[in-house]
């Protein structure tokens, strides 16, 4: 289950790598914007700002974010991104940081390009920090510690997105944009970087366990994270975090 307020807590974080994707998007009148992973439509609101004569399309797998949105007077929907369909007038679709959570999604990009009229925009981030520390420490932690609690949770694996390049290999044929930006994040408060994997990467692991055992979990996560992201003396910690980016003009 995903939370709406544990997402936001970090919404000027999560916003910046959102601003800098649809940056690069060139559409000047599409006829259909597509949000994909809409969350609690904070920043579905910027697509209808930018486009305003476009038909607004909001879709999350969440209800609790669907509901969220809605509240912002967003026309959202439940819906799973892996069997979303264009319609023939979808000139720009949208993936902000969701696209970690589909396996297979290479896959599902290419038929996406192939299914969009000539000339629509995809752009797409996804995080691409599931080879750091933070993301280290939590598997360590599942495998020696709660891993017959955790057997069936499904852990987002080091290679869970692509690299540039290897994003940019998906679309033969098409204008193609991509790079990658490591932000260092500046987070406040106590256990910052836990309550920041608490609002993401620790979701499935929330949802598998009683609140007794959660507890215990981040009681056992917080201090290997102190040691690896330690507080400064003026009380800010660096959190280093990588994004990986693409915008690309179907041909």
């Amino acid at each position: 289950m995903w939370d709406p307020d544990k997402y936001l807590t970090f919404a000027d974080h999560r916003a910046r790598p959102f601003y800098e994707l649809i940056a690069r998007i060139q559409a000047d009148s599409p006829r259909r914007v597509v949000d994909l992973g809409c969350g609690p439509g904070n920043l579905t609101t910027v697509l209808g700002q930018r486009w305003p004569t476009a038909a607004i399309e909001a879709f999350d797998s969440s209800q609790e974010m669907v509901d969220a949105a809605r509240e912002r007077g967003i026309n959202a929907h439940v819906g799973d991104v892996a069997t979303w369909q264009p319609r023939p007038d979808t000139d720009v679709v949208v993936t902000n940081a969701v696209l970690q959570w589909v396996p297979g999604h290479p896959d599902m990009l290419r038929r996406w390009a192939k299914e969009l009229p000539s000339g629509a925009w995809i752009a797409m981030q996804v995080p691409g920090n599931f080879d750091g520390p933070s993301h280290n420490l939590i598997r360590e932690l599942v495998a020696r510690s709660w891993s017959s609690r955790l057997a069936d949770v499904n852990l987002r694996p080091v290679d869970a997105v692509l690299t540039p390049t290897g994003y940019a290999d998906l679309f033969d044929g098409c204008e193609v944009d991509t790079w990658e930006t490591t932000y260092t994040q500046v987070l406040t408060g106590d256990d910052p970087v836990l309550e920041w994997v608490t609002g993401t990467a620790l979701r499935p692991i929330k949802a598998a366990l009683t609140d007794n055992e959660w507890a215990r979990f981040r009681a056992e996560l917080a201090p290997a994270l102190r040691e690896v992201y330690p507080r400064r003396a003026d009380g800010r910690t660096w959190y280093p975090f990588r994004r990986v980016f693409a915008v690309v003009r179907v041909s």
